[in-house]
């Protein structure tokens, strides 16, 4: 009786610290909020696409560092490692992506970025913020700040990451092959936060367990024996082995995966001849596949071989002449909530932003490669979890008229960044004050 009087005592305690620093956070958060939205305007203005984050990681690694931070550049290309130690305790490590992505802005916000560059592929192009990143290093400044500045109210080592190439799904690959849980200290904890085109702005997102999905690129090569068009019967067509291949594809999540288990096969791209009259000899599938479990994930590569191959036979091509199917190393491997630290990070959401701010949400077939933070040590206690973006009047107008809503990745996506920034900053805070607390 006298330990459950303890732990009674002890959580009333901790409750009441938690309301102090709710209030407190709130006014750290406002007062810090002119500061950050002019530096989230610089970098909406400066984007960088992935592995190329050169100024925005030398301007965020100085400001880290003006914070008290000891900071670590060069890690794993471009990413950045801020680590603030404050004694014994917990460590935990917040992650922000830097890269943005090979899209002309159409938002027609006054700070709009008109940046052109060159691609990794030798194509010119715009680069915007289409998917947000922006926000997410503005908050993490923000969550670097107001920690650095209540050092008193926690106790324990910060490790702050800024990421290159999420879009590219190797940047979290990347850092740790550099040595991230070798040279700086290993989390105990790491969270991280996507602003969404899918809730009102302010709101916060969470979703136990798997969030966020295995993520593959796959090709099909497929080979054939080219001809006249007139003559067809004297080749062996690639165009109508592709036809078939993406039809059987189909039958992989309709017929061979238990309807409960949610997964994607989608045929991207289907390229083959250069004239009407002509049979080519080969034609190239693009897919993107997606899936939850890892055995999930190798059902579906097994499958598409399997169905390549199988189709070619059917076709009576030679051994030499069967498709070949190639699986991309750009995998993003699919991003898991530990339930219990989820629930936790949830309730104390939900008591700091009052439940109309805080939903549960279901799991969607977007990529996210934080999810390697955690796959890497899963002893690791991981959290990803969503701040709504959608403008306030333009949700309304959505909802009265169904017109559709900008997505991640549009040209048009342009969230209410203040109050994306304010949740996120004010959220994650909270959730590293309330791990280290003392």
């Amino acid at each position: 009786m006298k330990t459950i009087a303890f732990i009674t005592a002890a959580l009333c305690i901790a409750s009441s610290s938690l309301t102090y620093a709710a209030n407190d956070n709130v006014k750290s958060v406002k007062a810090a909020m002119p500061e950050l939205m002019t530096l989230y305007k610089d970098l909406h203005q400066s984007p960088e696409l992935s592995s190329y984050e050169f100024n925005t990681a030398k301007k965020l690694a100085k400001t880290a560092r003006e914070l008290g931070f000891k900071v670590t550049e060069g890690v794993g290309g471009t990413g950045v490692v801020a680590v603030l130690k404050n004694g014994q305790g917990p460590t935990v490590l917040v992650r922000a992506d830097m890269d943005a992505l090979p899209v002309k802005e159409q938002t027609g916000l006054a700070f709009a970025s008109k940046v052109t560059t060159t691609t990794e592929e030798g194509l010119q192009s715009h680069v915007m913020h289409a998917c947000g990143h922006d926000t997410h290093m503005t908050s993490w400044i923000g969550t670097a700040k107001l920690l650095s500045e209540n050092k008193a109210n926690w106790s324990g080592t910060l490790v702050m990451i800024l990421q290159p190439a999420e879009e590219r799904g190797r940047g979290a690959k990347d850092m740790l092959a550099d040595g991230l849980y070798e040279r700086f200290p290993k989390p105990d904890y790491a969270l991280a936060f996507h602003n969404s085109a899918g809730l009102k702005a302010g709101v916060i997102g969470y979703t136990s367990g798997f969030t966020l999905a295995n993520v593959d690129s796959v090709n099909i090569l497929v080979k054939g024996v080219g001809g006249h068009g007139a003559y067809p019967h004297a080749t062996k067509d690639p165009i109508v082995l592709g036809a078939r291949i993406v039809g059987a594809l189909q039958t992989l999540v309709s017929r061979e995966l238990d309807p409960q288990d949610a997964a994607v096969v989608t045929v991207g791209s289907f390229q083959s001849g250069t004239k009407h009259n002509i049979i080519s000899d080969q034609a190239l599938l693009l897919l993107t596949v997606r899936s939850y479990s890892d055995e999930t994930r190798q059902k579906l590569i097994d499958g598409i071989t399997r169905i390549a191959k199988g189709e070619g036979i059917a076709m009576g091509l030679p051994e030499e002449l069967l498709p070949v199917v190639t699986v991309k190393d750009e995998y993003t491997p699919a991003a898991y909530n530990e339930p219990e630290f989820t629930k936790r990070m949830a309730k104390l959401f939900t008591s700091e932003f009052g439940k109309e701010r805080v939903e549960e949400v279901p799991p969607v077939m977007a990529g996210e490669d934080f999810s390697r933070y955690y796959r890497a040590d899963k002893n690791i206690k991981s959290m990803i979890f969503w701040v709504g973006g959608v403008p306030h009047d333009k949700w309304q107008l959505a909802k009265e008229t169904g017109e559709t809503l900008p997505s991640l990745h549009s040209p048009f996506w342009a969230p209410d960044a203040e109050k994306v920034i304010a949740t996120a900053t004010q959220a994650m805070n909270s959730a590293v004050l309330t791990i280290l607390a003392k």
